[in-house]
């Protein structure tokens, strides 16, 4: 499997300058492209707009636009922006809402900086990254979103779009909670696969994110054995 070449570009949003600097400063040492920080909500979508990285490091409390309303508008402005939350809140309410406004990750600033850059790694290549305790309750969520109905959409076409059997095995793992790593293995194809198998499947579906997709694949039963 060919790893990227090109360094991951990295934003880091915080309010607090010593932090921001310290976390921007430790992901350049270690390989990262830092393309911009942004200390306030307005700020931050400003430059996530101009700068375009790849992973958005991202706390909730800003001032002027929380956290949860950047997320919302970065990703929703450029679905292919990854968010990996970095927060010392491990509330439940603040997890679930920052994964619904389209989080990939949530981290706790408690972590190590090796946790964060592996953490920042994992995001980019698009797995689901949690502090340890925090992917269960965002899996059970996804659940309860599932048994939610859903407003219909478009015209009520008849029949699902057709998946191959090998994009609806992919969907089946991602429904479990697999990283696209585990994926691989399991399925012995390589890494950058997985990705064009979510890709096409997104596409086919209309969906933007592996939120979303999840919960599809939940409301289909297709986490179930």
């Amino acid at each position: 499997m060919s790893e990227r070449q090109d360094p991951i570009k990295v934003m880091v949003v915080d309010d607090h300058p010593m932090w921001r600097d310290a976390v921007a400063r430790d992901l350049a040492e270690s390989g990262f492209e830092v393309v911009a920080t942004a200390g306030d909500g307005e700020q931050a979508v400003r430059r996530a707009r101009a700068a375009a990285p790849d992973v958005l490091v991202l706390d909730l409390n800003l001032p002027g636009k929380p956290g949860v309303q950047v997320c919302k508008e970065v990703v929703g402005a450029d679905p292919k922006v990854r968010v990996l939350v970095l927060s010392a809140s491990g509330e439940h309410a603040d997890v679930l809402e920052a994964v619904k406004s389209g989080a990939t990750g949530y981290l706790l600033k408690s972590a190590s900086t090796r946790e964060l850059q592996d953490a920042v790694r994992r995001t980019a290549a698009g797995d689901p990254v949690f502090t340890p305790g925090l992917a269960g309750l965002v899996l059970g969520e996804y659940r309860r979103l599932a048994s939610e109905p859903v407003p219909a959409q478009g015209t009520g076409e008849p029949g699902a779009p057709r998946l191959t059997d090998r994009e609806t095995e992919v969907l089946r793992l991602v429904a479990k909670g697999l990283s696209y790593k585990q994926i691989a293995e399991r399925l012995v194809i390589s890494h950058r696969t997985v990705q064009n198998h979510v890709q096409n499947t997104l596409g086919k579906l209309q969906l933007h994110n592996r939120v979303e997709l999840v919960r599809y694949a939940i409301e289909r039963g297709l986490d179930e054995e």
